[in-house]
């Protein structure tokens, strides 16, 4: 009895240690199959900067994209309308209605508006064109198309009338408060340029062309 009793016990011992050895084996395979997944995951995403630099000792070969001169193009393009700059304005603007004649306590209407407003300005870059990109190895140049003032806009929230005069014997003009606010617009746009908000979008855009060409794995990216 006392040896079959140790034989089975021996049996029990030798089938955990077999159970424990596939154990270890599944779980080896399984890291393996991990792994190699992550990898590939890497290796296909690490396409850009120092990852690019790391996948490439990885693999043994350097990894890329699509840096041709229509893909550039297209890249660029999908900006589309680049705002880059805001320039705002607050100011008091004046209008009136005067006679010739009689004095304005008399026939005169006079309104001064509050005005506060924004000048956007950017970069038409669905106006890039292909001649417009160079592409020469791993270095690039971009000529942007011109600056331009995509809006002017008065908040109307924020603009409004201080003060409104009106003479003894005439009634408010209707009319004078939007010819004020068409005149507080175009003030808007000529302090804007004259500001040089042109000039700033157009450095604006570029350093964001610039940014976005040296993501795509250029050395060197010239933008004007």
């Amino acid at each position: 009895m006392a040896i079959e009793t140790r034989s089975s016990t021996g049996q029990q011992t030798a089938h955990r240690a077999s159970s424990g050895a596939g154990t270890v084996l599944l779980a080896v395979f399984l890291g393996l199959l991990i792994g190699m997944g992550a990898l590939a995951v890497f290796v296909r995403e690490a396409t850009y900067g120092i990852w690019n630099q790391v996948a490439t000792k990885v693999t043994g070969r350097a990894l890329s994209i699509d840096t041709s001169q229509p893909t550039v193009v297209d890249r660029i393009q999908k900006l589309s309308r680049l705002e880059s700059v805001t320039y705002t304005m607050d100011k008091t603007v004046e209008g009136d209605r005067t006679s010739a004649i009689l004095p304005d306590f008399l026939v005169g209407d006079k309104l001064l508006l509050n005005v506060h407003g924004q000048a956007i300005a950017g970069v038409d870059l669905g106006q890039l064109k292909p001649s417009d990109v160079t592409v020469t190895g791993k270095s690039v140049h971009v000529h942007l198309p011109p600056a331009q003032i995509f809006v002017t806009a008065l908040d109307d929230s924020k603009t409004k009338v201080f003060s409104r005069a009106t003479g003894f014997f005439i009634q408010a003009d209707p009319n004078l408060e939007s010819e004020v606010r068409e005149k507080a617009q175009q003030e808007l746009h000529d302090s804007a340029m004259a500001a040089g908000i042109l000039a700033t979008a157009h450095a604006n855009a570029a350093s964001t062309v610039t940014r976005l060409l040296l993501s795509l794995g250029f050395d060197q990216a010239q933008v004007d």
